[in-house]
């Protein structure tokens, strides 16, 4: 647990104390839990993996500023690695919403981090300035709003939170390669939201990204960087079979990333990589840390 001046956040961790940190940032709709599979494959190569329940996903509270700001979440990232020493070797791997994360401490000139790893959401900031065959970017476009349904449907009021325990299983089903099963991981994403303030948390992420609203003061000079182009080499995995971000987009963004950078694609994941597939994103991380 982690007693922050602004939250307290409570995280998973395995692997030695003096290994060198990799801190796992999750997504929706997840928790720390979801790295369950993953971690040990990268602690059993001497690493030591931290994954914080971010805000609003028990045992982490709300956020008692109430915000859910991409700057807000790379804020609470920065707090956790301080709380961790600082070292100047950290690794930090975002999936989904900690993809987000992670793509903004890469553009952020002041990135405490060594390397930054996103998995499911390749970096907007790249994915925005993609220059391809614009029919093959047209005909992407009604795929992916399609895939997005949940975000327009997020923005009702009230509605979403009280129907979130049905949203999720339909949202995990789609996501996912078919046929996966992935119940025991569902019941630990929903153990996660057991309150109202919880799920309004989680449904908050989506209304800081689409309503026009900023972040506090706090999070402001981070969460300018939060959908710009990294400016340091990143490795990103994507499953092909992902429903929830068409892997098209991921493919899409290896000439604009800075030099230095990889996409690796999983052919047999879908969105929760790090649980479909959690050997083969394991090897994938270690094959770039040059940890084996």
């Amino acid at each position: 647990m982690f007693e922050l001046p602004h939250l307290t956040i409570h995280a998973l961790s395995w692997g030695p104390a003096d290994g060198r940190l990799v801190l796992c940032l999750h997504g929706f709709p997840d928790s720390a839990w979801g790295w369950q599979k993953m971690a040990p494959l990268l602690a059993e190569h001497g690493l030591r993996v931290v994954a914080p329940f971010s805000r609003g996903y028990a045992p982490t509270g709300p956020a008692p500023d109430g915000d859910y700001h991409i700057g807000a979440l790379m804020y609470d990232a920065l707090a956790v690695h301080g709380a961790l020493g600082a070292p100047a070797d950290a690794v930090l791997i975002g999936h989904d919403w900690g993809a987000f994360t992670a793509a903004g401490l890469a553009a952020s000139p002041d990135s405490p981090f060594a390397t930054h790893i996103t998995m499911a959401v390749a970096p907007i900031g790249a994915i925005s300035r993609t220059r391809g065959d614009a029919g093959r970017q047209l005909r992407m476009l009604p795929r992916q709003l399609r895939n997005s349904w949940y975000i327009l449907f997020f923005q009702l009021p009230a509605l979403p939170e009280n129907v979130l325990s049905r949203v999720i299983p339909r949202l995990w089903r789609d996501w996912g390669p078919p046929g996966f099963a992935t119940d025991a991981e569902l019941d630990a994403a929903l153990a996660a939201l057991p309150s109202p303030a919880h799920r309004r948390a989680a449904v908050g992420y989506y209304r800081a990204m689409v309503r026009p609203s900023r972040p506090a003061a706090r999070y402001a000079d981070l969460h300018r960087w939060s959908l710009e182009l990294p400016r340091v080499p990143i490795l990103h995995l994507q499953g092909l079979q992902d429903g929830a971000m068409l892997a098209d987009y991921a493919e899409s963004v290896t000439d604009v990333l800075p030099a230095g950078s990889r996409v690796v694609t999983l052919p047999t994941a879908g969105h929760f990589l790090q649980i479909e597939e959690p050997q083969l994103a394991a090897d994938a991380v270690l094959d770039h840390l040059g940890a084996r």
